[in-house]
């Protein structure tokens, strides 16, 4: 159809998710009625997912400034600098909603939707993380999104040619009616050759480049801004369709003409479409943009303005070129056989004026419609939250045989082994991965320096649960920690904040506590946070995820050649343990895995203690003094030393001594932020030791590697002795078992 559009009316506004409020702001604005393309724009961007109404006030507290700085929030992507003339592009963002109606393609257009993030910005996409969470394994609807949504993200990647290096997988059942797929995303660019979404220059030409348009995604944006019901899977209209190999001519049909110096601003057609493009760009040049929707290349008749504005078909970019040289542009993409159609003009005036045929359909002020209300509403901590903190899960009973109970938690899915997921992706494609997934951090050379990236991503739910803010900042610290003990110095961060309702108080109290701690441990550790994402609304049926921050940061490597991996090298290692004492079982994966409790306080973060170790670490790595080294993390140290000893490419035993607790359980299995499990050859312990005195921090030998079983004294007694090959096989198994 079109004809004519539908008379826009209060309820009709409210259907397309703005508030009467709202409606009476445009109409306040606008001084009229909208069309019912205006409509449409108002709707796609102002929902939460593209306006950020609820969560803009907050996200003003983090840091985002910083030496290496080269893009900031505000792009499609953030870069920092990373010497030699080259820069890193990434970010991470979500696509939850989608991948729940539809596993596989959900995940896969999140996987295509974040590689343009990073190519739009003149950079080749080098890497892929993927961070994910899921229900209980024991329901078969999960065993379904799990193995949709891990094929979607390895199709999708295999085909583009971006390998998969790294991510983390865990499970709880808050994650049952509403998957977490957080997907980020690297690249490296010349610094001087970034390029921008901006529109600049009026009567510059606009292009549309990429695929053509079709009915699919429409409402994508008002749909993630929306809560879930049991109806959900009937929107699966709303979720896009992707196509790799297409994707991947558009790569490079945009870096060769970003190369030619044609280029003045592009923007990824995402979230809300070529309304988004046609709006933020040249709100961000101060300038207006005038389109005519006919010349728009479909696939499908008879589409609305409507539905070519708010598509969010896949593989599509808005392009505004220098004027006069719009042949060059049309040639570069027609030798890689892609649509290249100028399709309006940059503008003086501020105004987005959308024609069918020549006939206006929208006219509307860019600022007007980059610029969404905003709301701070209230706040209120939880009430049963004071009554799960005080739970002390020392009055639980102990295990019988602490063997088993390391056993069955190396076994649990949330530490087990991801290969599973891991061998379905292309790792090495490109031939820049130096550590491949399975350490604590990826690494990936850059060629032509004797630099490497280190990345990582981390994020826990039950933690940031019973704490938000030391959660939060925990999980700012662990990813940086990880990045560490590769030996990478961490140089930025981009966040991925999974959230309930911001409707609810309680919600936004999460929201609110979790911005804070990352604000806190961002600062302490000199980390600036140069883009991310915010996804609201992950509940269903009145049930919210557990607060999910993921963080992801990337660090550098000045040299290649030093760097560390978690996994024991060879027998007759010292093993240290780094770090301060202070552990707890509140919140561990040891009190869910054993007890199905979350419950207790978390330990205590001294985040100055933090950057020392973090700086320790990385100072014995680039000595080359470490040949091993682990992040303690869930499951306490007793776990790092199992992960240290079945990881590798052979099982390795260790013979360890910790202190007394108050609790065997608690020396064992309690978590607790800046804890490194580090190992050094006999003949450089001295060094070691004399770098630590320098370092300032709280440190212990605790074992020796060798042999073929792990054993571990609380004090003087064994506590823990079993076979290092029982341990690789439970460790292995326990998530593959479940998908098989």
């Amino acid at each position: 159809m079109t004809g004519a559009q539908p008379k826009v009316t209060l309820d009709l506004a409210l259907d397309a998710g703005l508030t009467a409020e709202e409606y009476d702001r445009i109409l306040s604005q606008l001084g009229r009625e909208p069309t019912y393309a205006e409509l449409g724009l108002f709707s796609a961007l102002w929902s939460e997912h593209c306006a950020y109404k609820h969560s803009r006030v907050f996200l003003a507290r983090l840091p985002q400034r910083g030496p290496h700085v080269l893009q900031g929030p505000g792009e499609n992507a953030g870069v920092i600098d990373i010497g030699d003339g080259w820069a890193v592009v990434f970010k991470i963002e979500s696509h939850n909603h989608p991948s729940f109606i539809e596993p596989f393609q959900g995940a896969a257009t999140g996987v295509g939707g974040i590689l343009r993030d990073i190519f739009t910005m003149g950079a080749r996409p080098i890497a892929i993380l993927d961070s994910l969470r899921f229900g209980e394994l024991d329901n078969p609807k999960t065993l379904r999104l799990v193995n949709g949504v891990v094929s979607g993200i390895s199709w999708y990647g295999n085909c583009f040619g971006c390998p998969t290096v790294g991510g983390e997988i865990a499970f709880a059942p808050e994650y049952a009616g509403n998957p977490l797929v957080n997907v980020m995303c690297v690249g490296l660019v010349r610094a001087d050759q970034i390029v921008r979404a901006r529109a600049d220059g009026p009567g510059n030409p606009v292009f549309y480049v990429g695929n053509k348009t079709g009915r699919d995604g429409i409402h994508g944006a008002t749909m993630a801004s929306a809560t879930f019901d049991e109806h959900a899977e009937e929107r699966r209209p709303t979720v896009q369709v992707g196509d790799p190999f297409t994707e991947k001519l558009l790569l490079e049909a945009c870096l060769e003409v970003m190369r030619t110096g044609a280029v003045v601003g592009i923007q990824d057609m995402g979230a809300a479409g070529l309304a988004c493009c046609t709006s933020e760009m040249p709100a961000r040049s101060g300038t207006g943009m005038d389109v005519e929707l006919s010349r728009v290349p479909q696939r499908e008749t008879g589409m609305t303005p409507y539905e070519i504005l708010l598509s969010e078909s896949q593989e599509r970019m808005l392009l505004v070129a220098a004027r006069g040289r719009e042949e060059e542009v049309r040639r570069i993409f027609a030798k890689w056989e892609l649509e290249a159609v100028e399709i309006g003009r940059v503008t003086e005036g501020g105004e987005l004026t959308a024609r069918l045929n020549g006939e206006v359909v929208a006219r509307v002020p860019v600022d007007l419609l980059a610029e969404a209300p905003t709301y701070r509403k209230p706040t209120t901590e939880p009430s049963e939250l004071a009554e799960r903190r005080a739970f002390d899960p020392l009055t639980l009973p102990e295990p019988s045989d602490y063997g088993d109970a390391l056993i069955d938690l190396l076994g649990s899915p949330t530490i087990a082994s991801k290969e599973w997921a891991f061998r379905q992706y292309d790792q090495q494609v490109g031939i820049n991965t130096v550590v491949l997934p399975g350490s604590d951090a990826a690494v990936l050379r850059v060629k032509g320096t004797r630099r490497a990236l280190a990345v990582s991503t981390d994020g826990n739910g039950r933690q940031v649960f019973l704490d938000p803010r030391q959660g939060a900042a925990m999980a700012v610290c662990e990813a940086a920690r990880n990045v560490c003990c590769s030996g990478a110095e961490p140089r930025g961060v981009t966040d991925c904040m999974n959230f309930g309702s911001p409707e609810r108080p309680e919600i936004l109290w999460q929201f609110s506590e979790a911005i804070e701690g990352i604000s806190l441990a961002c600062r302490a550790l000199e980390l600036p946070v140069v883009g991310g994402n915010v996804s609201f609304y992950n509940e269903t049926s009145g049930q919210a995820i557990l607060p999910t921050p993921i963080i992801g940061v990337v660090g550098v490597l000045d040299d290649a050649s030093r760097r560390a991996t978690q996994w024991f090298k060879g027998p007759g290692h010292r093993v240290a343990l780094l770090g301060p004492a202070s552990v707890s079982l509140g919140g561990s994966e040891y009190l869910w895995a054993r007890h199905r409790r979350l419950a207790g306080r978390l330990a205590s973060l001294d985040l100055e203690a933090e950057r020392r170790v973090q700086r320790a670490v990385r100072a014995a790595v680039s000595a080359g003094l470490v040949t091993a080294a682990h992040d303690c993390s869930e499951g306490g140290v007793a776990v790092a030393l199992a992960e240290s000893c079945v990881t590798g490419c052979a099982v390795m035993g260790c013979e360890a001594t910790l202190v007394t607790a108050d609790r065997t359980d608690l020396a064992l299995f309690g978590e607790g932020p800046s804890r490194v499990v580090i190992a050094v050859e006999a003949a450089r312990v001295r060094e070691f030791e004399g770098l630590m005195a320098e370092s300032a921090i709280s440190w212990r030998w605790i074992g020796t590697t060798g042999g073929e079983r792990l054993v571990i004294r609380v004090g003087p007694k064994v506590v823990v002795d079993v076979d290092a090959g029982q341990l690789g096989r439970a460790w292995r198994s326990g998530f593959e078992a479940h998908m098989a």
